[in-house]
């Protein structure tokens, strides 16, 4: 545990009613282990086995010293629990053995290139879970069987074991009681000391990993916790480079990490093969720690993160979806280790040649593509006659602020929905004004590629032009947008993205649908991470999806809300190249396709380039087509 005191500090002691909260539903109720059903609910067996019977193990350790030894309140009740729990515990490690020897899931398998297979372990430790078991019903039907008081719960090991010894000598069976509490205590005491050494630790670290889990989503790490904004300029180097560089949470997700391979298993830059594989983020960062920090003598020499044990690719594939921290059972993160880590990077120069000219651009014009500022309002012209889209920069001035960010200012198909969206907001009875060319990049993805001193620099000029616009709220329809104004902002007006507009729109009236002229099309909603897992706003889109009659719409199933799969990123990860087998879009097309959809329906620009590009690239024009919410919704609204 040396490295957990040499780390970074990481302030996570705020909000211990959330933490409690999140260690009842996530830890002790197991919320996420039914997402994958049958481990998860043999996990859940065996975990809450193994709660029930830690005090019978305790009991027996105590009456070594104390004979006749019986913890306060635990009667005949607690022995009927305890004895069903055993049972159904070692039914469950039973299976998980042969699942494991046998029928091994793909997730659980571990390329030799990047570790060793954990099988092996993890057989030898059911093995002791299963002593454990059967030691300690032996020992209680060998007493019971020799005349102690009461009797064993019918169908469970003890009372097997009660029956199977009835009628042996009392000599034999007193002898049998010996051996069975020693091998109990003997294998009790070494599994406490083999826990510390493997991917069981998380046994132990598990209850503190999920108190001290991240409490909101959407959010990423300061580069220092405890150092403003002001005192950056005085750190001696940005991110992640060393070990100890990482803060101490981080280093405890290393030890807590249960191998189970959930995170990878959903990651879509692991799905397309990326060279990223989230569980190895956490098994090569807790190899190192087990390497490099023994349990006596001093520290290892530390080696170089980045071309040491994790590669440039590796950490450039992440689109910071957020896949990997939803489904993972005890809390671990990733989104802040890669951030932290990339952060590192781009002070060290090794940013992705495909990235270096549009954060370039970024710097000089606000936009990633380096189009002139004044360009930015040019869509509007574009809205039609009747609607009018008021300019800030002109010192017109209403109560709601359109912010359209860089993609759907520039880009000619994206263009688009900015006129869609400004429609939709004239017919809902919205008074709203846009920057115009005082609009920068919201600097999304600026800030997760690790160029913080850029985002902030973007984040200043929006936050004073946000300011002088003297708006009350912010509208828009970008969801990374959305998420930097909501997260990493700080002093704006509350952000709603348009889909929550649209849907109250509908519920108030202010807003009406006329049927769909070709009801014969099913849609399937595309939820973009964003929106949805980073900020859970999952039911308004859809809500404004079924608002308009006649429209068919489809989920995709297991696919879809806090499962839904990333469509390959927004902002720079559109000019970054990855070695890939498959586009990840093109996955996401294949899934709704699988779903029965002919049409997805996205409420993100980029979603929208990722998934036009991909239906191109699947061959699937004119069978498939994607369209953006907004379009499809000012498309439908009556009078249009």
């Amino acid at each position: 545990m040396v490295p957990l005191l040499r780390a970074a500090r990481d302030p996570r002691f705020k909000e211990v009613p959330k933490r409690l909260g999140l260690v009842l539903k996530i830890w002790l109720a197991q919320w996420r282990q039914p997402r994958y059903m049958v481990a998860g609910v043999l996990h859940i067996v065996v975990f809450l086995g193994f709660l029930a019977l830690g005090a019978r193990s305790t009991q027996l350790v105590v009456l070594g010293f104390r004979e006749g030894f019986t913890l306060p309140g635990f009667g005949e009740t607690y022995n009927a629990v305890k004895d069903y729990s055993a049972t159904a515990v070692f039914l469950a490690v039973a299976i998980l053995a042969v699942r494991r020897a046998f029928f091994k899931p793909e997730r659980y398998k571990v390329p030799p290139a990047l570790g060793k297979d954990h099988t092996p372990e993890a057989l030898f430790v059911l093995g002791l879970i299963a002593t454990l078991l059967v030691s300690e019903s032996l020992f209680e039907g060998s007493l019971l069987a020799a005349g102690g008081a009461g009797s064993a719960a019918p169908f469970t090991l003890a009372r097997f074991f009660q029956g199977a010894l009835a009628g042996m000598g009392r000599q034999v069976l007193a002898d049998i009681n010996l051996a069975a509490y020693a091998v109990h205590d003997v294998t009790f005491f070494f599994f406490l000391c083999f826990l510390p050494f493997g991917k069981h630790f998380h046994v132990i670290t598990s209850l503190f990993n999920v108190f001290f889990m991240r409490v909101e989503t959407g959010t990423v790490k300061p580069v220092r916790h405890g150092v403003d904004d002001a005192g950056l300029d005085s750190l001696k180097s940005f991110g992640v480079k060393t070990f100890e560089d990482f803060t101490w949470k981080h280093i405890l997700d290393f030890y807590s990490c249960a191998d189970c391979g959930r995170c990878s298993d959903r990651c879509p830059a692991n799905t397309v093969k990326r060279p990223l594989s989230p569980r190895f983020i956490s098994i090569k960062g807790r190899d190192y720690a087990f390497s490099h920090y023994p349990l006596l003598g001093a520290p290892a020499a530390p080696e170089p993160l980045i071309g040491g044990i994790f590669s440039e690719a590796e950490i450039w594939s992440c689109t910071t979806c957020g896949a990997c921290e939803e489904e993972c059972p005890l809390g671990i993160e990733y989104i802040d280790k890669i951030v932290d880590l990339r952060r590192g990077m781009v002070e060290d120069g090794m940013v992705p040649q495909s990235v270096q000219k549009p954060l370039s651009a970024l710097e000089k014009r606000g936009n990633p593509w380096g189009k002139l500022e004044k360009k930015r309002a040019d869509w509007a012209a574009g809205v039609g006659e009747g609607y009018q889209v008021k300019l800030a920069e002109k010192g017109e001035t209403a109560d709601t602020l359109y912010f359209v960010d860089s993609i759907t200012s520039y880009d000619d198909r994206m263009q688009r929905i900015a006129q869609s969206t400004a429609r939709i907001l004239s017919r809902a009875g919205v008074d709203f004004t846009i920057l115009g060319k005082d609009e920068k990049d919201s600097g999304h993805e600026v800030r997760r590629f690790g160029e913080e001193m850029l985002f902030q620099s973007l984040r200043d000029q929006n936050t004073e032009a946000i300011a002088a616009s003297q708006a009350k709220r912010i509208v828009t329809n970008d969801p990374h947008a959305y998420n930097a104004l909501k997260h990493d902002y700080v002093g704006v007006p509350e952000v709603e993205h348009i889909s929550e507009l649209i849907a109250a729109g509908f519920r108030s009236g202010k807003l009406q649908a006329r049927p769909l002229a070709d009801p014969s099309k099913t849609y399937t909603l595309h939820d973009p991470c964003y929106l949805g897992r980073h900020n859970g706003v999952y039911d308004p889109p859809r809500e404004a999806l079924d608002a308009i009659p006649g429209l068919k719409r489809v989920e995709m199933e297991g696919h879809c809300r806090d499962r839904s799969f990333c469509c390959g990123g927004g902002g720079l990860m559109l000019f970054y190249e990855p070695e890939e087998e498959k586009r990840m879009g093109v996955v996401r097309v294949e899934q709704a396709r699988a779903a029965g959809a002919d049409v997805i329906v996205t409420a993100c620009p980029y979603c929208l380039t990722n998934i036009e590009d991909a239906i191109k690239v699947a061959g699937l024009e004119g069978k498939m087509e994607a369209v953006d919410l907004c379009e499809l919704v000012d498309g439908q609204l009556q009078n249009a």
